[in-house]
């Protein structure tokens, strides 16, 4: 007796996207409002399925930040793939996340099926307080623990300082991405400690309470050796609260 002929599961691809920007020293990210069904009205990350069988898959997720936010130009990484059964109630759908993290993000301008796209901060979305589509807000989770953790390893946290900064700056750039205070001298020390990461830069700069402070730039390091090492000494609401603003510079929905 032959045994029935294998048939594939029906499966869609689908793309989505976290976009993380500063803004106000509070780090944010682009959700959509979804303007179709399942839940039309509801926020959620931009994305969609592939056009075809024949689109990459990067240039998937590209088109749908341009389609659905108006965003182009904009480094991708990928961060992960989510595939649980019934994450999306129309069937089987597995999604590959991509992640960027950028300074001077525009505002965004909803296209396609999304009704409208903003910034959303990240510490609200991860809350109670918003509600998102799909697993949406887990994806979100984890493109801010590896924003998070591309803060220790690299030296993007300079990418989103003036060309020249106080190290007070740098500071305040880290702890709108990590969530906590951090103290100023082991800051300062482990700044410095980490080799390449930046230089002196011109004249020293008067701070708000009339002091000198150094000013210095981007150094040549892309990796930092030692890295910088998460330390929290209070909680992400009591770091907002403290921490003075930073001048950043620098198809289908799913």
């Amino acid at each position: 007796m032959n045994a029935d002929p294998w048939e594939p599961p029906a499966v869609l691809l689908a793309v989505d996207l976290v976009i993380l920007t500063l803004r106000d020293a509070r780090l944010h990210v682009l959700l959509v409002e979804r303007g179709i069904e399942p839940y039309s009205g509801a926020l959620a990350l931009p994305g969609g399925f592939l056009a075809d069988a024949h689109e990459d898959i990067e240039e998937a997720a590209r088109r749908e930040l341009s389609e659905e936010a108006g965003l182009v130009d904009v480094h991708l990484e990928m961060l992960g793939v989510y595939g649980r059964p019934g994450r999306d109630p129309r069937g089987r759908v597995v999604s590959v996340a991509y992640l960027a993290i950028a300074p001077s993000l525009p505002e965004p301008i909803a296209g396609t099926d999304a009704a409208s796209a903003c910034w959303m901060r990240v510490d609200d979305v991860l809350s109670t307080q918003v509600d998102l589509a799909f697993d949406h807000r887990h994806i979100v989770g984890d493109g801010v623990e590896r924003a998070r953790a591309k803060l220790e390893q690299t030296a993007l946290a300079t990418a989103f300082c003036a060309e020249t900064f106080t190290i007070s700056d740098l500071q305040q750039v880290y702890e709108a991405v990590w969530g906590v205070r951090l103290d100023p001298r082991n800051f300062y020390r482990k700044v410095q400690n980490a080799r390449g990461f930046i230089v002196a830069a011109g004249p020293m700069r008067r701070t708000e309470n009339g002091r000198p402070a150094r000013l210095f730039k981007a150094g040549p390091a892309r990796t930092l050796y030692p890295p910088m090492v998460r330390s929290a000494q209070a909680s992400a609401e009591d770091a907002g609260e403290a921490a003075a603003p930073v001048t950043a510079q620098g198809g289908q929905q799913t």
